[in-house]
C-alpha cells in the first residue's frame, strides 16, 4: 500500500515537472505554462509507468491500454497495413512491376509478376514490404524518397478500396482505444481534374471561383464526392460486419474526412480540389476539413505555396463553416534552400489562417518564429506532430525536434500518426516514443491525449473551459461536480453531453481514464 505521505511527496514533485524534458530551443523570455494540479489517482498510475519501462512487453501494454482520444493527422492510403496491401493486389488480380516493385493493372505482361505470388514466394512478399514501407529501412539513411515513393507504388491498390482500407485502419485504431479519427481522402479526383483543365488558370481567385460554380460544375463533383463516401461506407460496412452480432471492433469508431489537394498540380487543381473539399465540408457532415498535401519540398511545392496559402485564405472567406489544417513546415535544413525555411508556417497561420499546422518541424528556422508561436498559442492554432515520419523522413528527433519548443510556447500539441501504415508504427508506439524522447510523465501524456479531442473537428461546445493548454484541463461549470465513471447527475452537464459531439467524446475519454486508472493505481501498490 503506498503511503499517503509517498503519496503527496509524488504529487508536489509531479506538479513541479517541466512541460518537457530537455527543450530543443531555449528562450529565457518565454515561461512554460503553469503547471496543473495532479490527482492521487494520476500519480500512483505514473509510478505504475515508472515501474514497468524496463519491462517491454508491460509497457508496450500500458501504452495500448492508455485512452488515446483520436489521431487527427492521418492519410488512409498510408494507415494501412502493407501486409493488407499486398493481401488486395493479390485479391483484385493486380500485377507487379519486377523492376520497380510498382502494382500495375492486368494482365502481367513480360517484367512483371502476379501480386497474388507474394502468397506462396516469401521472397517476394518481403520484397513488396520493403518497397512499400520502410520496413528494414537503415536508420541511418535519409528515408525522404523512400517514402514519399511508396505511394506510387502501391497507389494502384489503395484507390479501389476505401471502404475496406478504412476497416482495417478502423479495427487497429478500437485496438489501441482510441474513439475517434480525422484520415484523408482525395474525393472526386478524376472529376476534378477535369473540370479544373476545363476551366483553366485565372490569378484573380473570385474569378475563377465564379467559373468553377458556373453551371453547376462545382456542385456536380460534391455530388460525385458524396456518391464516393456512400460506396465507401457501404464497402465498410459490409468488411465491418456493422449490425451483426458478430461486428469488428472499428463500426464503433467515429470517423471523418479531410480532403486533400496535391499541392505538386497545377495552380487551377489545387484551387479546384480546395473548393471542392470546402463546399463538401458545408455539404456533408462525413467531411469535415481540406488540407494540403504531398512533399512540401518538390519545386513546384516550393513555386506555388504562397499562391496556395492565399487560395486557402479567400476560400475560407466563402466556406466559413469548413475547416482547414495545413502541412506546413515539413522541412529541414540541406533539404531546401535557406530562403524555403523562412515563412512556411508563418504563412499558414496568418494568410490561410490554419486552424492546425501538420508537422511544422522548421519552426525555429523562421523569421520571427516567437511570434509564430505566441500567435498559434493565443489563437489556439494546435500542431499535429507525427514523431516518427518526422525522424524517417527528415531525420529530425530528439533535442531536434521543436515539440518541446511547441509545449513551452503553450502552442496545443497533438500526437499523431501520419502514415503508420507506411512507418510500421501505430498510435500507441507514438506515445510512448514522446514519453521516452522527452521524458514526458502520465499526466502530461493523459494531457496530450486530451488535446487530441479538444483540438479534433468535432461539432459543439467543449468540455473543457477556455484555453485549457495555458490553463490546465478543468470542467466547465455545468459539469464540474461531475465524476466519470458515475452516473451523470446534473441537468445542466447532461445538457451539454445531449448537444454537443465534442464533449461527449471528451466525457467519454475521461470515463476511460478514471477505469485506466483504477487499474494502474492498483497495480502500483
Amino acid at each position: 500500500m503506498l503511503g499517503t505521505l509517498s503519496v503527496l511527496s509524488l504529487l508536489s514533485a509531479l506538479s513541479a515537472l517541466p512541460a518537457a524534458a530537455q527543450p530543443a530551443h531555449r528562450d529565457d523570455h518565454r515561461a512554460a505554462p503553469p503547471p496543473r494540479q495532479v490527482t492521487a489517482e494520476e500519480t500512483r498510475t505514473d509510478l505504475y509507468l515508472r515501474s514497468v519501462r524496463d519491462r517491454p512487453a508491460a509497457l508496450r501494454d500500458f501504452f495500448r491500454q492508455l485512452p488515446k482520444g483520436g489521431d487527427l493527422h492521418n492519410h488512409l492510403s498510408g494507415a494501412v497495413s502493407t501486409e493488407y496491401l499486398i493481401e488486395l493486389a493479390a485479391q483484385d488480380g493486380l500485377c507487379v512491376e519486377t523492376a520497380t516493385l510498382t502494382a500495375v493493372v492486368p494482365p502481367c505482361r513480360t517484367g512483371t509478376r502476379p501480386a497474388a505470388d507474394a502468397r506462396t514466394d516469401r521472397a517476394f512478399h518481403d520484397a513488396l514490404l520493403r518497397a512499400w514501407s520502410m520496413e528494414g529501412f537503415p536508420p541511418d539513411r535519409n528515408g525522404h524518397d523512400h517514402f514519399f515513393d511508396t505511394f506510387g507504388r502501391f497507389g494502384e491498390v489503395t484507390w479501389r478500396h476505401r471502404g475496406k482500407l478504412l476497416a482495417e485502419v478502423a479495427d487497429t485504431a478500437v485496438r489501441n482505444n482510441q474513439f475517434y479519427l480525422e484520415t484523408m481522402v482525395t474525393p472526386a479526383s478524376d472529376g476534378a481534374k477535369a473540370l479544373a483543365a476545363r476551366v483553366g488558370w485565372d490569378a484573380d481567385l473570385a474569378a475563377l471561383h465564379r467559373k468553377l460554380l458556373a453551371g453547376g460544375g462545382l456542385d456536380r463533383l460534391v455530388a460525385e464526392a458524396r456518391k464516393e463516401a456512400d460506396d465507401g461506407d457501404a464497402e465498410f460496412g459490409a468488411a465491418e460486419r456493422c449490425g451483426r452480432p458478430d461486428a469488428r471492433p472499428g463500426c464503433g469508431l467515429t470517423v471523418r474526412w479531410i480532403s486533400q489537394a496535391s499541392r505538386g498540380s497545377a495552380p487551377e487543381r489545387v484551387f479546384t480540389q480546395l473548393a471542392l473539399g470546402l463546399r463538401l465540408a458545408e455539404a456533408d457532415p462525413r467531411f469535415v476539413a481540406v488540407n494540403l498535401v504531398q512533399p512540401e519540398d518538390w519545386d513546384s511545392s516550393l513555386r506555388d505555396y504562397s499562391l496556395q496559402m492565399r487560395m486557402v485564405g479567400y476560400l475560407r472567406t466563402q466556406y466559413p463553416k469548413a475547416h482547414v489544417t495545413l502541412h506546413a513546415g515539413e522541412l529541414w535544413p540541406g533539404l531546401v534552400k535557406p530562403e524555403d525555411l523562412r515563412f512556411h508556417i508563418r504563412e499558414a497561420v496568418d494568410v490561410a489562417r490554419t486552424e492546425r499546422v501538420g508537422h511544422g518541424v522548421d519552426l525555429v528556422h523562421e523569421d520571427d518564429w516567437r511570434r509564430t508561436a505566441r500567435t498559434m498559442a493565443a489563437r489556439r492554432v494546435a500542431v499535429e506532430v507525427p514523431l516518427s515520419s518526422n525522424a524517417q523522413i527528415l531525420g529530425v528527433k530528439g533535442a531536434d525536434h521543436p515539440f518541446t519548443t511547441y509545449r513551452r510556447y503553450g502552442v496545443p500539441v497533438v500526437l499523431a500518426t501520419d502514415d503508420p501504415g507506411v512507418s510500421r508504427i501505430d498510435i500507441s508506439h507514438e506515445y510512448q516514443y514522446a514519453a521516452a524522447a522527452y521524458g514526458l510523465r502520465y499526466p502530461e501524456l493523459k494531457d496530450l491525449a486530451r488535446a487530441s479531442l479538444e483540438y479534433g473537428f468535432l461539432p459543439g461546445a467543449s468540455l473543457w473551459q477556455t484555453v485549457p493548454t495555458a490553463r490546465g484541463y478543468h470542467p466547465v461549470t455545468a459539469c464540474r461536480a461531475e465524476r466519470p465513471g458515475l452516473p451523470v447527475r446534473g441537468a445542466a452537464c447532461r445538457h451539454l453531453l445531449a448537444g454537443s459531439a465534442k464533449a461527449r467524446f471528451e466525457w467519454r475519454q475521461e470515463v476511460a481514464f478514471a477505469a485506466f486508472e483504477r487499474t494502474h493505481s492498483r497495480s502500483s501498490r
